[in-house]
């Protein structure tokens, strides 16, 4: 079994192609290897309003960008080279997902982190949803051996919200300083927007660790 630590921020271009190409990774070249996919939260804007950010508008007053299209240029074409259909206009707005990442953590004893984390990610980018919304992510936790009214009720609780901080905070002490941040086998960690052969050849040096301790 090689432990995967992977620590996200749901809003983050860059992390739902690390997820996809983590898990085409794993599913072309790796297909015998058993895996255990650790989800950790990151909050990038964890003081955003509950109505969200424009983000062509944060683009601007925080980096003076102008053209959002040119700034989504390179995330949109390396996801297409990994056969992801991003097109980051689809999602104009960005929020805080404090309460998505609450589910996410809550999901870890229901064996389906991962898939879970996936799901809420592919729903702000490829479905530009709401995943703030209480009632957004009860509606996607279902399928992820959740009753839609606890998972509701997991998304909406202050404490889990709290216990998302505590998180955030423990993975920036750690030294995760960029996202995706992946951690293979306890040993080897690699950071940013990285190829699937750079994932590839991380996992692979990693379970050869696994074998070998």
């Amino acid at each position: 079994m090689l432990q995967i630590d992977l620590h996200t921020e749901i809003t983050c271009p860059w992390c739902i192609i690390g997820h996809h190409r983590l898990d085409k990774v794993l599913a072309e070249r790796f297909p015998e290897l058993d895996v255990d996919i650790r989800q950790y939260p990151v909050l990038l804007l964890p003081d955003a309003p509950a109505e969200g950010l424009y983000i062509p508008d944060l683009l601007r007053s925080r980096y003076g960008v102008i053209d959002p299209k040119a700034s989504f240029a390179r995330p949109e074409a390396e996801a297409r080279a990994s056969g992801l259909d991003l097109d980051l206009s689809r999602q104009p707005w960005t929020y805080r997902t404090q309460a998505a990442h609450g589910l996410i953590l809550a999901a870890r004893d229901r064996g389906t982190q991962h898939q879970l984390a996936v799901a809420i990610t592919h729903a702000h980018f490829l479905e530009a949803k709401n995943v703030s919304d209480a009632d957004v992510l009860a509606d996607i936790a279902v399928a992820y051996g959740f009753d839609r009214e606890e998972a509701r009720a997991i998304a909406l609780d202050p404490e889990q919200h709290r216990r998302v901080e505590q998180e955030a905070a423990r993975s920036m002490a750690a030294g995760v300083r960029s996202v995706p941040h992946f951690v293979f086998g306890g040993h080897i960690a690699i950071n940013g927007g990285r190829s699937e052969d750079e994932i590839a050849s991380a996992i692979r040096k990693a379970a050869g660790v696994a074998r070998s301790a």
